[in-house]
């Protein structure tokens, strides 16, 4: 087993959720290969989202996860298998989405499946990406009374 492709296949999913947790869209999209193929989707957005390509990806998280709104992903429980420039993974994740202006909260969890490239400028890129969820709630803060959001990096008033 290629142990280093391993760490640098893990530093590039970490990598992959910080950038789009913290809205850092150039660094985010240089973790996908410029042809990647992206199956998303959720219950709360009502239907599959398919891309294929780092523009697409970008463009629709960028345009759908600004400044209104705060996400938090964890991912753990790696299982990446490499072979030559090519790898396939799994991971074990959870995210949570706060949309303030809506007073709601998405929270869930399930497993990424995703194939890598080593591309020629050698680094490791996501080729193609996507999600099986285990579950995923929403919850409305307005019958959560004691709901009181302190702290948010994209509220200029809450900002520590």
């Amino acid at each position: 087993m290629d142990l280093i492709a391993v760490e640098e296949i893990k530093r590039l999913k970490y990598r992959y959720f910080r950038t789009l947790d913290l809205k850092q869209w150039d660094e985010f999209g240089d973790c996908l290969a410029e042809d990647i193929q992206a199956r998303y989707g959720t219950q709360a957005m009502k239907e599959p989202l398919h891309y294929d390509s780092r523009d697409d990806v970008v463009t629709f998280m960028s345009e759908n996860l600004g400044p209104g709104i705060i996400t938090v992903h964890i991912a753990n429980h790696p299982e990446i298998d490499v072979d030559g420039t090519v790898a396939r993974g799994s991971w074990a994740f959870e995210d949570t989405v706060i949309v303030p202006d809506y007073g709601m909260r998405i929270q869930g969890g399930g497993y990424y499946f995703d194939e890598y490239r080593r591309d020629s400028d050698g680094k490791w890129r996501i080729a193609s990406t996507g999600y099986e969820r285990i579950y995923e709630e929403r919850t409305s803060l307005k019958d959560t009374p004691s709901f009181t959001l302190l702290a948010n990096r994209w509220d200029p008033d809450l900002r520590h």
